[in-house]
C-alpha cells in the first residue's frame, strides 16, 4: 500500500536541499572530462531516442539523492496502483487509464462493467474501420464524391494534443505516402476561428468531427452550429458530414445529426486523451490507422521504461526528479521547451496545457495546501526561430530558466541545400548544440553587456528522425514526467477546477446574473 506525502516530508529531500548549488556546471562540461560526461549522462528512450542530461545540474551525488527520494516517495508503486485501475484523481473519484489505451501495463481493469482495454481497443477499431471506408470511398457525400478533409472541432484537450500531433507528422505523412486527407481545427469561440477554416475548405468534401465527453462544452457546441449552419447554408445535410466523439452517456451519443459516434469515457482526462478517440479518429483519418497504431506503440513502449525502479534507465521519471530538484531545491520557476524541428512547432502548446493545467496546484491530494512551489510556467517555441526571439533573456536574464531541447538528425522532407559549406539540416544540429554548450559554459568578457556567466541547465532529447513511434515516445515521456512530478509534491494531477472556475463565470455574464466587477466588465465588452 502507498502512502501519499508532502515532498518537504521525505528525508530523503531533506538531502537534496542539502546539495543546492553543489555542481559546478561551467566545470563539468568545459573540462577535459566533459565528454565522457556526455557519454555518461544519457539514458536511451523508445521510438529510437536518446535521453541526455549532461547539462543539467546534477552529479552521483544529486542522482543518488534522487533516487533515494523516487525510493522512498514509491513512485514506481504509484504507477502500478494508477496502471492497475486504482482512484488516483481524487478530486473527481475516478481512474487514469491513459496508459490503457495503448497498452496493458497490468492486470485487467474492469469498470463500468466492461474491460476497460477491450474498450478502448473496441473504439480505436471503430474509427479505424471507418477511416479505412472512407479511403476506399466507400463513405461519400450527397454527390458521391470522396472526402478530402477532416476538421476536428473541439478545446482544450480535444484540440491541442491531435493539432499538435498532426502538424507534426504531416511532413513525414506526405514524404512517405502516408497522407490521406488534410486536418484542420477549430478551437476558439471566436467567429473568426471558425470563418476562416470555413472559407478555406471544400464544405462538399469535408468531414467534421466535434469532439465533447459531456456533450455540453459551451465553446465546441457554439463552433458546431456554425459549422451546420455553414452546411445548410450551402445545401448540404449536416449528417452527411458531421461525426462525434463523446462519452456513451453524452446527448451527442444516440443522436441521428451525426455519421458515426466514436466514444470516449471520464477516466482519460482531456489533456491526455490524443492516445483514446479524441485523437484516433482524426489522426487516423489524416494519415491512415496503421499510422495512429505506430504513434501508440511508441507511446506503450516508452510507458514500459517508465515502469523501470533504477532512475538511470527511467527516462521519464529522472527528468522529473530532475525538475523537482530544480525547481524546489535550485529555486526554478520555469521550464522551456524548445524544439529543433518545424514539425514540432505546436508541442509546446500542448504541453503547456498538459503539464500547466495538471500540476498547477497549492493543495495537495487531501485538499491541505503545500507549503512549498509546485509547476512551473512552461513556454516555447521552435528553433532557430525561439534564438532570435527570447532567448536574450535566457542567456543573460536575472532568471535561470532550465531548457528542454528536442532535436532530430535528419528531417522529414528530405530536401536540402549546401550554403557555405553545409546544409540546412546541419546548420540546425549545430545551432541546437551550440546553445546547449553556450548556456552551460557561457563567455568571459572583460565588456560586462557581453558576458555570459553559463551554469544554465538543459537537457535534450535527440533522434535519428520525428517518425510515429518517435512521436508518441516523446508523447508519453512528457506525460509521465508530469504524472511522476505530481506523485512527488502530493498532488492531484488529473482535474482541473481552475478551468472550470471561468466556465461558471461566462455562464453567469451571458444569463445577465452579473454585479460588481463581473457587471462592468461586461458592460465595458457590451455583453
Amino acid at each position: 500500500m502507498v502512502s501519499w506525502k508532502n515532498l518537504d516530508t521525505y528525508a530523503a529531500f531533506d538531502k537534496l536541499t542539502a546539495l543546492k548549488g553543489h555542481v559546478d556546471l561551467v566545470g563539468m562540461l568545459a573540462g577535459e572530462t566533459g565528454g565522457e560526461r556526455v557519454k555518461a549522462y544519457q539514458s536511451p528512450m523508445a521510438g529510437g531516442l536518446l535521453f541526455s542530461y549532461a547539462a543539467r545540474e546534477v552529479d552521483e551525488d544529486v542522482l543518488e539523492a534522487l533516487a533515494a527520494l523516487a525510493e522512498e516517495a514509491q513512485l514506481i508503486d504509484k504507477f502500478e496502483e494508477l496502471y492497475n485501475g486504482a482512484v488516483i484523481n481524487t478530486g473527481e473519484n475516478r481512474m487514469v487509464l491513459h496508459h490503457l489505451a495503448r497498452r496493458q501495463l497490468g492486470r485487467p481493469v474492469i469498470a463500468d462493467g466492461v474491460d476497460k482495454r477491450e474498450f478502448y481497443v473496441s473504439q480505436q477499431k471503430k474509427a479505424a474501420d471507418f477511416a479505412a471506408r472512407v479511403h476506399a470511398g466507400e463513405i461519400v457525400n450527397e454527390k458521391g464524391e470522396t472526402f478530402t478533409t477532416v476538421v476536428q472541432i473541439g478545446i482544450g484537450g480535444s484540440d491541442l494534443g491531435p493539432r499538435a500531433l498532426y502538424i507534426a507528422l504531416e511532413n513525414w505523412a506526405r514524404a512517405t505516402g502516408n497522407f490521406k486527407m488534410e486536418a484542420r481545427f477549430i478551437s476558439n469561440v471566436d467567429p473568426d476561428d471558425a470563418a476562416a477554416v470555413l472559407k478555406a475548405v471544400d464544405l462538399s468534401r469535408s468531414l467534421f468531427i466535434v469532439v465533447s465527453k459531456s456533450g455540453t462544452t459551451l465553446e465546441t457546441l457554439t463552433n458546431e452550429s456554425f459549422v451546420k449552419n455553414a452546411l445548410t447554408a450551402a445545401g448540404l445535410d449536416p449528417s452527411r458530414h458531421m461525426l462525434a466523439v463523446t462519452s456513451e452517456t453524452s446527448p451527442m451519443a444516440a443522436s441521428k445529426d451525426y455519421l458515426a459516434a466514436f466514444f470516449m469515457d471520464d477516466y482519460i482526462g482531456g489533456r491526455y486523451s490524443s492516445v483514446s478517440a479524441v485523437g484516433g479518429a482524426v489522426l487516423s483519418l489524416a494519415f491512415g490507422p496503421e499510422v495512429f497504431a505506430r504513434i501508440l506503440e511508441g507511446a506503450a513502449d516508452e510507458d514500459s521504461l517508465a515502469t523501470n525502479r533504477d532512475i538511470r534507465k527511467n527516462p521519464d521519471m529522472l527528468d522529473a526528479l530532475i525538475g523537482v530538484y530544480e525547481r524546489n531545491v535550485q529555486g526554478y520557476a520555469a521550464t522551456a521547451v524548445l524544439p529543433y524541428s518545424q514539425a514540432l512547432s505546436r508541442f509546446p502548446a500542448h504541453l503547456q496545457q498538459c503539464d500547466m493545467e495538471s500540476n498547477g496546484k497549492t493543495v495537495n491530494r487531501f485538499g491541505e495546501p503545500v507549503s512549498y512551489k509546485t509547476g512551473p510556467v512552461l513556454f516555447g517555441e521552435p528553433g532557430t526561430n525561439g534564438q532570435h526571439s527570447f532567448y536574450q533573456l535566457l542567456h543573460q536574464g536575472s532568471d535561470i530558466v532550465p531548457l528542454q531541447f528536442v532535436g532530430f538528425r535528419q528531417s522529414q522532407i528530405g530536401d536540402d541545400i549546401v550554403i557555405e559549406g553545409s546544409t540546412s539540416q546541419q546548420k540546425l544540429g549545430a545551432n541546437v548544440a551550440a546553445q546547449i554548450v553556450a548556456f552551460a559554459c557561457g563567455k568571459k568578457d572583460e565588456n560586462l553587456n557581453k558576458d555570459f556567466k553559463g551554469g544554465r541547465p538543459s537537457s535534450i532529447i535527440i533522434g535519428d528522425q520525428l517518425t510515429p513511434e518517435a512521436l508518441g515516445a516523446l508523447l508519453a515521456h512528457y506525460e509521465n514526467k508530469i504524472m511522476f512530478q505530481g506523485f512527488l509534491w502530493n498532488l492531484n494531477s488529473f482535474d482541473q477546477e481552475g478551468v472550470q472556475l471561468g466556465k461558471v463565470l461566462a455562464k453567469r455574464v451571458l444569463a445577465h446574473d452579473t454585479d460588481g466587477a463581473l457587471k462592468a466588465f461586461s458592460d465595458m465588452l457590451a455583453i
